[in-house]
């Protein structure tokens, strides 16, 4: 087997992000074999969209189940912004929409910190919990049916995130939590408890020591959104998309 080199597949998708023209996933495959190559790519992209020393202030964390491994991605600040935003100019291949609860710690986690941290001790690590829109969009050619480790490469396939004003954070019945999504003339579209592990917050514990992983501490106000409720919605430059959550809040963002 040929030696990955996960800075081929980094300059790949920043060349792709500088000139708009994607990139082909199954070419560079070879090159990312394992987890640990996607996020050795995922660093080197973020360094090359937005030099920073500081730790990443926003983050996407989910996965389709409890029982499934999550995956993590830092997002650039450049595409975090507040709600109602306006992403006429962004240059997006892909629109499509996830709508999810975004958490906010209220204290910094340390590795130790994370490597002791439960499912039932994480919920008081969060200060303030707010609506949020994920704008879905990809690098590659392939777009979504690219292969799993290269959308986690591109920072798991994130293209912008909108998020609404904080409310103070308290666990609630996320069972029965509902929530609509309206997109551009379409129909509101309803959903009701239908996040892929039945509480945002369980993917604390794997987020955090994911973060953690190198001894970083996680700062107080870092903000992780948590998986869609609604699957992934295909939406339209042109679309105001709206979404909101009952007792929680809204988000807008016109496309």
């Amino acid at each position: 087997m040929l030696p990955s080199h996960p800075s081929i597949v980094a300059e790949a998708l920043l060349l792709a992000r500088r000139s708009h023209q994607l990139a082909d996933a199954r070419a560079l495959a070879s090159h990312v074999t394992t987890p640990a190559d996607a996020y050795a790519i995922q660093a080197l992209v973020s360094q090359g969209i937005q030099a920073s020393d500081g730790f990443p202030g926003a983050w996407k964390s989910g996965g389709p189940s409890r029982t499934a491994e999550p995956t993590h991605a830092a997002l650039p600040a450049v595409g975090v912004w507040a709600s109602p935003a306006v992403a006429k100019a962004w240059p997006f291949t892909l629109r499509l929409i996830e709508v999810e609860i975004a958490l906010r710690l209220g204290r910094a986690v340390t590795a130790a910190d994370a490597a002791s941290l439960t499912h039932e001790d994480a919920p008081a690590l969060v200060d303030a919990m707010t609506v949020s829109i994920e704008i879905v969009d990809s690098r590659w050619r392939e777009g979504v049916g690219a292969p799993a480790l290269m959308k986690l490469a591109d920072l798991q396939s994130h293209g912008a995130l909108v998020h609404g004003s904080w409310v103070p954070f308290a666990q609630r019945d996320w069972a029965t939590q509902s929530c609509s999504v309206q997109i551009g003339t379409g129909a509101p579209q309803a959903f009701c408890g239908t996040h892929s592990m039945g509480d945002p917050a369980w993917v604390l514990p794997a987020w955090l020591r994911h973060a953690t992983r190198d001894g970083a501490t996680v700062p107080a106000g870092t903000v992780v959104t948590t998986g869609t409720w609604c699957g992934m919605l295909a939406a339209a430059a042109g679309d105001l998309v709206t979404a909101s959550f009952a007792g929680i809040g809204a988000a807008s963002v016109q496309l």
